[in-house]
């Protein structure tokens, strides 16, 4: 995984730097999710899977 990531917050999360939120990362290739309050954790989905969760996120 590429060493500098550059990690955006989700326009859903309102700015407010303490507010937990999703967060996401792109490289040429790939897209990386993580949660603010557990960066540690990351999320490299499979275009298809994240496709899908998409679709269904935005079904809600």
């Amino acid at each position: 995984m590429p060493e500098a990531l550059r990690w955006q917050k989700s326009s859903y999360s309102g700015g407010d730097a303490d507010t937990n939120c999703l967060e996401i990362a792109a490289t040429p290739t790939t897209l990386h999710l993580r949660e603010s309050d557990d960066p540690a954790t990351l999320l490299t989905p499979a275009p298809t899977a994240l496709n899908t969760m998409l679709i269904a996120l935005k079904g809600r």
